[in-house]
């Protein structure tokens, strides 16, 4: 039986993820950073009588990954898949996102998959199997567009590092995957669009960026569900490819990338697609030019 650990599992897709990973029958560590926000996922793997167990882990933490780790190899040999889910998504402009914001947002979404990767690796070595899920966003693989800089820039980063990874330890037989949702309904995504506008000259331009984000999450109608689903076949499955996309429908941000041969393009076609739903860019628009 596979023993699996997955960080950020408070809500959305982390929770999602803990329970189809214990509907599997698989021995699940479901871990957050702050316990207190534990009661949801175990009432919703209660109603359907899952077996699961909680751990507190903050991927920002030397110390709390150590803990965690050591606990599961406690009770098992070790890790068999990992799933690096725990996120951050603060937005915002470069010139004045609060430069503690986006330490946070490199910190936990680069930095956290890399502590938990090497904290796992040394067994899976051993062994000579192992899967690690990186869980990324669909901005790790398409150009960057505003107040989506530093959150963009993770998810290339997390991207790259897991296409490094891929090729470092296939000698060893430990498999790599990032799995790449589009727009999804979490809370991290309200809390880091929505949550993140801060009054300066570029408000008005944030706000609108948000609102394109919301409405596309909203036409889309994602279900982090779906993601869970599909992490969870990439992690079972032997020939899974390493970049595994999945959207919801709607205007694919995707599609749009592989249809461009410059950025500039990429420009006006993105900003119409966001104009679309958001009306008009706040004093003009170089798509217009």
């Amino acid at each position: 039986m596979s023993v699996v650990l997955i960080t950020g599992c408070s809500s959305g897709i982390g929770l999602a993820t803990a329970l189809a990973f214990a509907r599997g029958g698989m021995t699940t560590y479901a871990t957050m950073r702050d316990l207190s926000k534990a009661e949801k996922l175990q009432n919703c793997a209660d109603a359907e009588d899952l077996t699961l167990q909680i751990l507190p882990l903050d991927v920002t933490d030397d110390a709390s990954v150590e803990a965690a780790i050591r606990v599961i190899k406690e009770q098992h040999d070790g890790v068999d898949i990992l799933v690096n889910n725990a996120g951050v998504g603060f937005n915002g402009p470069v010139e004045t996102m609060p430069l503690e914001r986006a330490h946070a947002v490199f910190e936990t979404n680069v930095w956290g998959p890399i502590r938990l990767v090497r904290a796992v690796l040394p067994t899976m070595r051993e062994r000579r199997s192992g899967v690690i899920v990186n869980v990324g966003s669909i901005v790790g693989r398409i150009p960057g567009w505003p107040h989506n800089g530093f959150y963009g820039a993770s998810k290339h980063a997390l991207s790259i590092l897991t296409d490094a990874l891929s090729w470092e330890l296939a000698p060893f037989g430990v498999r790599m995957v990032i799995v790449e949702p589009e727009f999804y309904a979490t809370e991290l995504l309200h809390s880091g669009v929505a949550g993140s506008i801060v009054d300066g000259p570029y408000r008005d331009d944030q706000r609108w960026a948000a609102d394109y984000a919301l409405r596309a999450c909203e036409q889309a109608g994602g279900d982090p569900a779906d993601v869970a689903e599909a992490i969870v076949a990439a992690a079972l499955a032997p020939d899974s490819p390493v970049h595994v996309p999945i959207g919801p429908g709607g205007p694919s941000l995707a599609k749009s990338a592989t249809a461009v041969s410059s950025f500039e393009d990429w420009v006006k076609i993105v900003t119409q697609i966001m104009e679309s739903l958001a009306g008009p860019r706040p004093n003009g628009s170089v798509a217009r030019s």
